[in-house]
């Protein structure tokens, strides 16, 4: 397992993350998993035998459950607080009152206590604003974060599902006000989907912001279960609950490449979706979701699996998005490249065998 510092901070998490997701089964998260507190503690241990450090959850999964079998899971399981990074998420609806949901102070403020709460812990290592919210001000959500990371109950924040114009505002206000910077952003990001690639990406390297990955599977499409001839098991998540939106012949294109890929090295599609992630220097950690021990460890045997330059360019070639302007405006009119200066290493955020970051393409 490598560890990656997770963006522009000291803070090293392993590059696989274990998403909690599928814990609890309550509402709309059945769709995603229905894992209860003893498979779910099974799980967490599995993943901290095999190097996970790295948990992300939300306090909307399942309506605080999925938080709550982790520290119960934590605690059962005698893991130090030093030995593993907990980021979970505010934003989404906790009950039915018009303050119950959003980005203001006040909801940050009342989220951050009941998710300490139920996760037993003191403090929470990364807190993220789960979506936009276009009512509060910008500068009353970064303030409340700020406020959170001086009482010590957080230590570094970032956001998800925002866009590049949203998160380089954010910046400017918190260098503006001098207040605590967000350091991550989470984002859906995969072989069928690649729109982040288009601004969010671009703007996540000149920041230096780390890149949390969610549904790395496009929501199971990737997982070997389907193709052109078969739609997956009656039960699979991707029958029950077709999200994230795909643009399907172009998926069966990706999954017609990766199969191939796959055979060839004798591993499982998943794990080939899951490495050509992995084989990206702006991705800091990958968030795997499992129901199964069986899933866990397929998904981390990722990890070990090295693809060729020419894989690597045959899969970006079938999975290319289409540039939009000014995107394609700008390659047109980009400016000569300057006489050589000098080359200055950066210094490695990676730590494991072989892990020196990959230059910039």
């Amino acid at each position: 397992m490598k560890y990656i510092t997770l963006g522009n901070t000291g803070l090293f998490v392993s590059e696989l993350c274990l998403g909690t997701m599928t814990f609890g089964g309550k509402g709309i998260w059945a769709n995603m998993g229905n894992v209860q507190q003893d498979d779910a503690q099974a799980l967490i241990a599995r993943a901290l035998e095999h190097g996970i450090n790295f948990i992300d959850t939300a306090d909307i999964y399942s309506n605080g459950v999925s938080e709550e079998m982790i520290g119960r899971s934590l605690k059962n399981l005698g893991v130090r607080r030093e030995d593993v990074v907990i980021a979970t998420k505010v934003c989404g609806p906790m009950g039915q009152g018009p303050n119950d949901a959003g980005n203001s102070r006040g909801h940050i403020l009342d989220s951050v206590k009941a998710s300490l709460r139920r996760l037993q812990v003191d403090y929470i290592d990364l807190y993220q604003l789960h979506n936009v919210d276009n009512i509060t001000p910008i500068e009353e959500s970064l303030a409340a974060l700020d406020a959170l990371v001086q009482q010590g109950l957080v230590r570094y924040v970032g956001v998800s599902n925002w866009s590049a114009w949203q998160m380089a505002r954010a910046l400017g206000h918190s260098e503006r006000l001098q207040i605590a910077k967000i350091a991550t952003s989470q984002n859906y990001y995969t072989l069928a989907g690649r729109d982040i690639e288009r601004e969010i990406v671009p703007l996540i390297k000149a920041e230096r912001l780390g890149l949390l990955v969610w549904s790395p599977l496009a929501g199971g499409l990737l997982s070997g279960k389907f193709g052109r001839d078969k739609q997956g098991e009656e039960g699979s998540r991707r029958t029950t609950f077709d999200f994230p939106p795909v643009a399907m012949d172009r998926a069966y294109d990706v999954i017609d490449v990766m199969e191939r890929i796959g055979a060839d090295k004798g591993v499982s599609v998943a794990r080939i979706a899951l490495a050509w992630l992995l084989h990206q220097p702006h991705v800091t950690s990958v968030i795997v979701g499992a129901k199964t021990i069986a899933q866990l460890d397929d998904s981390v045997g990722a990890s070990e699996v090295t693809l060729s330059a020419d894989e690597v360019i045959e899969l970006e070639a079938v999975s290319k998005i289409a540039p939009e302007y000014p995107a394609w405006m700008q390659r047109t009119r980009e400016v000569a490249a300057r006489p050589p200066l000098g080359e200055v290493s950066p210094p490695s955020n990676r730590l494991g065998p072989g892990s020196a970051p990959a230059p910039d393409p």
